[in-house]
């Protein structure tokens, strides 16, 4: 009594292959805060520390680590990001292929 499951490919953005409204912003902020909740465990801080650090309460960071990001603007998340110590970088250039999306690049 197996029952066969069907699989589909993703089209690289998990929000887009959910039909959500505004997939490559939602893409996006995911990224970001992936970035931001990194440095935070990279650097062993405490929830608390993070909170001061980037000028918000301690919820808000439990928030941003945990992907609850609809208090977040990506311009929000690109200051945490100068906050802790990155430079944010954004790169505008023919696409390179027939890519039909934004594509985000952490490094």
């Amino acid at each position: 009594m197996t029952e066969e499951i069907g699989v589909q490919a993703s089209s690289g953005n998990v929000f887009a292959d959910l039909s959500l409204e505004n997939a490559d912003e939602l893409l996006v902020k995911a990224e970001l805060a992936r970035r931001i909740s990194s440095i935070i465990t990279t650097q062993q801080m405490t929830q608390i520390e993070a909170a001061e650090a980037l000028g918000i309460d301690q919820p808000k960071i439990s928030a941003l680590i945990n992907g609850k990001l609809a208090g977040f603007s990506t311009a929000r998340l690109f200051r945490f990001l100068n906050a802790l110590g990155r430079d944010v970088e954004i790169v505008v250039k023919p696409k390179s292929h027939a890519q039909a999306q934004t594509r985000v690049v952490a490094s």
